[in-house]
């Protein structure tokens, strides 16, 4: 019998694992493992969403104009310079597939979005782990990791699960100092959260081998609907339009991004309380003798002493029904990534955490 084989480093895979969302035998949820918005999308979407269902069984646009020219409008970007997709991982996975393949190596750093060397394996190149200086991207180690062989440099910044991000110089630095033929991706998921960032715009119009990716999921709320953007050199998005299937988006999903972008209000109302509550919370855990690095996005990284502590509080948390993220398969065993979330949550955490403390049930 003929057997039938994936392609090389498929089966090198480890399947990604989202955050939890449920609790046998607990009703009352609070969900601060996926770095969600606790506000919603803005009420605008909602609207958008119904007045598009009326159009369900009509094909959607496949260029994106409206969206992409929305986008634009907002940031201060050439439409024509950007590519949407079923996330920001879409755009991450075009990447991947138009500029990597076997013989191939594409950075990442120790404590990287998990995705990254998912992606490598995915089209047959060799995924490399880059050490960080104390949770913190290490321009100097990628640099030297670099070999005629790097092909993409995958960063987050702020970088997931650690919230640490670098200045403009080091990526800027970084960039130049990549060999011929290597791109460097930005995954600005979490760069609206960061007061007058462009997530490294300014940086892809400066030079050719910068490209630059955004979600809805995070901000504006529409994890659920999965939309996300990319922006770059032209000849770069011109090549991954090329691998883009036609209809990637419904027109559902671009009227809700187009009301959620529109909604400036809703969206400096969040960040503002992301802000204010992230400091707090982080206050609150440091009283604790929890400690976490300043955090540039959504969440908060806690540090335990070791696994074993951090498991007991997650357990401990899941008992009066807060869920947060054990971060061991980002080789972070002894932290719990936690969502920022509304005042309420936030304070059930902190209470949560000070029980834990006082061994209280």
């Amino acid at each position: 019998m003929t057997q039938i084989t994936p392609q090389p480093g498929i089966l090198d895979i480890a399947l990604y694992e989202g955050g939890q969302s449920r609790i046998e035998g607990v009703s009352d949820i609070l969900k601060l493992s996926s770095n969600e918005n606790p506000f919603g999308p803005s009420p605008d979407v909602r609207a958008a969403i119904a007045g598009a269902i009326a159009d369900v069984h009509r094909y959607p646009n496949t260029d994106h104009a409206p969206l992409r020219e929305t986008i634009g409008a907002v940031h201060g970007l050439d439409p024509a310079r950007i590519i949407c997709g079923v996330g920001s991982d879409e755009v991450l996975q075009f990447l991947a597939q138009a500029y990597a393949g076997p013989g191939d190596e594409v950075l990442h750093t120790e404590h990287g979005f998990a995705m990254y060397p998912i992606l490598a394996h995915a089209v047959g190149a060799t995924p490399v782990e880059v050490p960080e200086r104390e949770r913190v991207t290490d321009v100097d180690a990628l640099l030297a990791a670099c070999t005629e062989r790097t092909k993409l440099v995958f960063i987050a910044n702020p970088n997931n699960p650690t919230g640490t991000m670098i200045g403009a110089q080091e990526v800027e630095r970084l960039a130049a100092g990549l060999p011929e033929g290597a791109l460097l991706v930005l995954d600005g998921a979490y760069a609206e959260f960061v007061d007058g960032f462009d997530g490294g715009a300014g940086l892809v119009d400066r030079r050719d081998n910068v490209f630059m990716t955004r979600t809805f999921s995070k901000l504006y709320g529409l994890g659920g609907l999965r939309i996300g953007w990319g922006y770059g050199p032209k000849a770069i998005i011109d090549v991954l339009m090329r691998i883009r299937q036609p209809f990637n988006l419904s027109q559902v999903q671009m009227e809700a991004a187009i009301a959620a972008m529109r909604d400036r209000d809703h969206a400096a109302r969040c960040v503002a309380e992301n802000a204010r509550l992230r400091v707090w919370l982080r206050r609150e855990l440091a009283g604790l003798g929890i400690p976490s690095d300043p955090s540039f996005g959504n969440f908060l990284l806690a540090r335990f002493a070791d696994r074993t502590e951090a498991e007991a509080a997650d357990d401990h948390l899941k008992s009066r029904g807060v869920i947060v993220r054990r971060v061991g398969g980002y080789g972070l065993p002894h932290c719990l990534r936690i969502t920022v979330g509304d005042e309420a949550g936030c304070a059930r955490v902190a209470d949560g955490l000070r029980s834990f403390r006082e061994g209280r049930t």
